[in-house]
């Protein structure tokens, strides 16, 4: 106003650092902004919603509270065909103006004080999104994942089965013993998959099997309630940050792809080690006032029992599977991992076989090692031809491409008999994959296989090396050299 004194009003504006529009405005009205009297402002247009609102729309809220605004505007629509597409935005905060003041009453979410090496949390999340492969397969798996709630400390195990028990016990001690101790307190959700479609037994059978588990760690065991997602916030979150980290890692990675599952396993542990290092003080001070473990850890697999048949195996939960056939006939103790079986006679452990999982549609697996099962297939090779589980059969990719073209280029027996010397020869001379790149090169040039000349490749015959006999020499002649060493000492 000063500057209004001897200056022109464009001119002052400029200079005081505002608009022309503004000097007009403070001009004709010079009161101070707190001197003026706000006045509410009216609506420069015609409310659209004035005549249906409180008639349809505020019924509608009342009778069914959780309705979504689109579905109250689809409705209106249907009713009002003179209605506006354009009012939907318009309606939808009128419609959260109004729930705001009448509405019903929200779920609280109480943020909690999380006591350090008081409670550790355990949950299973899926990683289809991930598209994972192993050896070109795709990998359908989920994480175990524990997290400690005060100091963030994580561990996860790659599950192939889905929840289980198994999966738990197996996943949360591998956590508690790499952490060094165990936390007073362990929640989980209610495991809904793992107890899904099992009688009443099952499910109480599970549940001492669970609490049995928490009391050897001297764990409080405590469960959310079912379908509140939050009241496991603490680990419910951080699938989000563990799942994007590994893809992040993937990304960087270059691709999905890995040689076997073991090599997938370190890459998600190095992941976890990586978020875990960046706790390392939080997480050293919460070690300290962990439970002590107990000397041993505890049991995580399920066992039973079965019958070796003459088939020259057993099935397990709509799986089968291969065992030499010199234990046909004999009942085998079976200890179930999530991915594998250990197989024992009596007390003594015969071998360990990887887990197979029934199909999708019922149908049922095979898990088959050829070399189960060679020995009986040379002397009844036209078996081969419709064997249940022939594809399953061969090693690799490259042998059944191989019977394919056999089969193609010869007369059934003749190709049957064929394909099993070159099974003969890759468990004989142990040249499995060996065989397996001159088989591909064979099918990439439409030739078929020279079963003399690969006979002459891997030579020689394990059953032609000559016999080597060693003789031993005899413990009196010890005796000559212990005699001569006491008699230099004197």
């Amino acid at each position: 106003m000063k500057l209004r004194l001897s200056k022109s009003l464009p001119v002052a504006a400029a200079q005081a650092g505002f608009s022309i529009a503004t000097a007009y405005r403070i001009e004709q009205d010079q009161r101070l902004p707190s001197q003026k009297k706000e006045q509410p402002r009216g609506r420069r247009r015609p409310d659209p919603l004035a005549d249906i609102f409180d008639s349809e729309v505020v019924p509608l809220l009342q009778a069914a509270p959780g309705i979504r605004p689109v579905a109250i505007f689809d409705e209106l629509s249907r009713r009002h065909e003179d209605l506006s597409r354009g009012v939907r935005r318009t309606l939808e905060r009128r419609i959260r103006a109004w729930r705001a003041l009448h509405g019903q009453e929200r779920e609280v979410v109480f943020r909690q004080v999380h006591e350090a090496g008081h409670m550790g949390l355990s949950d299973f999340t899926e990683m289809g999104d991930l598209v994972v492969t192993v050896a070109g397969v795709p990998l359908e798996h989920c994480l175990y994942h524990f997290r400690l709630a005060c100091s963030g400390f994580e561990h996860a195990h790659v599950i192939l089965g889905g929840e289980s028990f198994v999966a738990l016990a197996e996943g949360l001690q591998s956590a508690l013993w790499i952490l060094g101790g165990a936390p007073r307190e362990h929640r989980s959700d209610s495991l809904s998959a793992a107890f899904r479609n099992l009688d009443r037994v099952a499910r109480d059978d599970l549940t001492t099997r669970y609490d049995a588990l928490c009391a050897h760690y001297l764990m409080h065991p405590s469960r959310n309630n079912r379908g509140v997602a939050h009241e496991n916030g603490t680990i419910e979150s951080a699938h989000g940050h563990l799942k994007s980290a590994i893809g992040d890692a993937l990304l960087l990675r270059g691709g999905t792809e890995f040689a076997d599952l073991q090599a997938y396993r370190c890459f998600v542990d190095e992941i976890v080690s990586r978020k875990n290092a960046r706790n390392a003080k939080r997480i050293d001070a919460e070690r300290a006032l962990l439970q002590p473990l107990p000397p041993a850890r505890s049991c995580d697999y399920e066992e039973t029992y079965v019958y070796v048949t003459s088939s020259g195996g057993f099935t397990l939960r709509k799986v089968f599977y291969t065992v030499p056939s010199r234990l046909i006939g004999h009942r085998l103790r079976v200890r179930l991992y999530d991915d594998r079986l250990d197989l024992l006679l009596g007390a003594t452990q015969l071998m360990t076989l990887e887990r197979g999982r029934g199909g999708a549609n019922g149908k049922h697996g095979h898990v088959v090692d050829y070399h189960h099962v060679i020995h009986a297939l040379r002397r009844k090779p036209m078996a081969l031809l419709r064997l249940v589980y022939r594809d399953q059969l061969f090693p690799r990719e490259a042998y059944r491409l191989t019977f394919e073209f056999l089969r193609e280029q010869l007369p059934e027996r003749a190709a049957c008999k064929a394909m099993v010397e070159l099974l003969s020869l890759a468990h004989d001379r142990a040249c499995e994959g060996q065989l397996a790149t001159i088989l591909a090169d064979d099918l990439a040039n439409k030739r078929l296989p020279d079963n003399n000349a690969l006979l002459a490749r891997f030579a020689p015959d394990p059953a032609r090396l000559p016999e080597v006999c060693v003789q031993l020499a005899s413990l009196s002649a010890y005796e000559v050299l212990v005699e001569s060493a006491v008699g230099v000492e004197a």
